[in-house]
C-alpha cells in the first residue's frame, strides 16, 4: 500500500502525498522530539520536512526507501535548526520529553537519557522506529558496523543501568 502511495505521489498525486504524511507523522514526530526540546521547533521542522519532501519527491530514486529518505530529510532539518540557533540538547531534556511523551514511550525516553548523545538517535531509529542497522547507517550517513558497535555499547550501558 505504501509503495503504491509513494509512486502516485511521485507522479504528482497530492492526495497520495497527504496520506503518506499522515502515515508517517508520528514516527517523524518521535525522531524530531529526540533532537529538539521545543514543540514550536518540532512543528517548524516537521513543516519544513513536509515541504521539502513534497518539492523533491520526484527525485526519490527507489520508492521502497521513502521512510528512510523522509527521516533523513527530517534529521537534516533538525540539525540545521540546531546549528542556526546554537541550541544544544541540555542535561534536562529527558524530563521535558518524559512529561510530553505518550505513556508507553516514557520508559523508552527515560532509558534513552542514560545513553550518550551520539547513541540516542541510533537507538531511537533502530528500536523506536524499527529501522534496520543498514537503514540507520544510511539515515545517519555512517558505516553500518559503527551503528552495530554503538548499539552493542548502548545495550551494555542500559544493562548496567537496569541491573544495578
Amino acid at each position: 500500500m505504501e509503495l503504491l502511495l509513494v509512486k502516485k505521489a511521485q507522479k504528482g498525486d497530492t492526495d497520495a502525498f497527504v496520506e503518506l504524511m499522515e502515515m508517517h507523522k508520528m514516527p517523524l514526530y518521535k525522531v524530531a522530539k529526540s533532537y529538539l526540546k521545543s514543540e514550536e521547533d518540532i512543528a517548524d521542522v516537521m513543516q519544513d520536512t513536509i515541504l521539502s519532501a513534497y518539492e523533491h519527491i520526484g527525485e526519490l530514486k527507489k520508492s521502497a526507501y521513502f521512510k528512510t529518505w523522509i527521516t533523513r530529510i527530517l534529521m537534516n532539518h533538525c540539525n540545521d535548526l540546531l546549528r542556526r540557533q546554537r541550541h544544544f540538547v541540555k542535561a534536562g531534556w529527558e524530563e521535558e520529553r518524559e512529561a510530553s511523551a505518550p505513556s508507553g514511550d516514557r520508559e523508552f525516553y527515560e532509558l534513552l537519557s542514560e545513553l550518550s548523545e551520539d547513541v540516542r538517535p541510533i537507538f531511537l531509529l533502530h528500536y523506536g522506529e524499527g529501522f534496520s542497522t543498514k537503514e540507520v547507517a544510511q539515515i545517519l550517513d555512517m558505516n553500518e558496523n559503527t551503528v552495530k558497535s554503538k548499539l552493542m555499547r548502548g545495550r551494555k550501558k542500559l544493562k548496567q543501568v537496569l541491573c544495578c
